[in-house]
């Protein structure tokens, strides 16, 4: 058992990030790099990745790789473990958090389209890259996994059902990966709520108004304050820590 800060220092580690080049995987990306880990920054814009990976690099000393990924695509999937294994031979810390949720008029009006490209990015390629990256590391070292989902895959609402239905197919693969590796591979889910990310910007100033004003923390989440939360799930501080679902919802859903 070390201290503390041994515990939470993430130096010789490599992290896969999708979704990072903004919003909440930034912030991440940006925590876990001052933690001490090198990373992998995935997101559909190449030019994205690269300023995020440029910036992080200045400002923290470490490796980064921007790569250009679409999740919901499974070659891409499997373009981006091979790049990233070739660059750093590793990958100890996986976090699936590239997400969309598409507004639609009313439920009829979803088409097929809509509905494959919602769960292929939010369900399908978390699937993919765990499958690849955790038979990787239950054959190496370890790991940790961590998804990415929503407090609204507990309880949806009638505006994002094919999001939330797609998030729940994530929520049920992270308790059976937390069966399949262990003890080496763990893998945990943070269900955020209302945050303040590119989803919550087609809300609408009034909705958003509204989510603050019923949350019990008069407020929504910003990026930052899931940065603590995913660098204690990555680190060895969380080495007992393994199917946990937390909740990171200011206490809305708090009588779940």
């Amino acid at each position: 058992m070390g201290t503390p800060a041994e515990l939470f220092d993430l130096t010789g580690r490599v992290a896969v990030i999708t979704g990072g080049s903004r919003g909440i995987g930034r912030a991440v990306a940006e925590g876990l790099a001052a933690a001490g880990a090198d990373l992998v920054i995935a997101s559909r814009k190449l030019p994205a990745c690269e300023q995020a990976a440029k910036e992080i690099e200045a400002a923290t000393g470490r490796q980064v790789l921007p790569l250009a990924c679409h999740v919901g695509d499974w070659d891409d999937c499997d373009r981006l473990v091979e790049a990233a294994y070739d660059r750093f031979g590793k990958v100890d810390v996986l976090i699936n958090n590239a997400g969309m949720s598409p507004l639609y008029e009313k439920l009829s009006t979803v088409t097929r389209e809509l509905y494959d490209k919602v769960h292929a990015v939010n369900a399908a390629g978390p699937f993919r890259l765990s499958a690849l990256i955790g038979e990787r590391m239950a054959a190496g070292d370890g790991g940790s996994i961590i998804n990415v989902s929503t407090a609204g895959s507990l309880r949806p609402s009638p505006n994002d059902i094919p999001y939330a239905m797609a998030k729940a197919g994530l929520n049920a693969l992270t308790l059976g990966l937390a069966g399949l590796w262990a003890p080496k591979v763990r893998a945990n889910l943070v269900l955020p709520g209302a945050f303040d990310t590119d989803i919550a910007k087609h809300w609408g100033e009034e909705a958003r108004r509204a989510a603050a004003e019923m949350n019990p923390m008069k407020r929504i989440g910003a990026p930052r304050d899931l940065v603590g939360l995913c660098l204690f799930l990555a680190s060895d501080a969380a080495s007992y820590i393994n199917g946990a679902q937390i909740l990171a919802d200011g206490g809305l859903f708090r009588t779940l």
